[in-house]
């Protein structure tokens, strides 16, 4: 796996393409949730792109403070589906807090978790704050990582 770490203008059409693809792939089609994936943030955002060859295969980005969160916050972590049950999608995470906590240091990360996914973000340390809610009708947590 290799990874690519862009903010959006330097993406490039293709690379665009990819990261809107495989968000709609999961987020959308697989998820069975309509919804506008594509929004402002990506314009304020690192992009993380984790690739097999030449096949995107992993994505997240990181959002500065004060987009989403007071905080510097990680979203839309996706893997292509046949890649998933192969711990990537913890490399993938741990690649995008890497470089989170580079770009803003000594700073607490944010995250809204889907709930079904809230061990995964708590073995990469992450904490759950408050109660669940419902995000574009998906049950949704924030969890933080101090």
């Amino acid at each position: 796996m290799n990874f690519i770490i862009k903010e959006f203008s330097s993406l490039s059409t293709k690379e665009l393409f990819e990261i809107y693809k495989l968000r709609s792939e999961v987020f959308v089609v697989e998820q069975n949730c309509a919804y506008q994936d594509v929004d402002d943030k990506d314009l304020s955002a690192i992009h993380v792109m984790m690739y097999d060859s030449e096949i995107l295969v992993g994505y997240s980005r990181i959002l500065p403070p004060s987009v989403s969160y007071k905080e510097p916050s990680i979203g839309r972590v996706v893997l292509k589906k046949e890649f998933r049950s192969k711990g990537l999608g913890k490399i993938l995470m741990k690649q995008t807090i890497n470089k989170t906590q580079e770009l803003f240091r000594n700073q607490p990360i944010v995250i809204s978790a889907q709930t079904y996914l809230l061990k995964f973000y708590s073995e990469l340390s992450f904490n759950s704050i408050g109660d669940p809610y419902l995000e574009d009708d998906i049950p949704h947590i924030k969890m933080c990582l101090p």
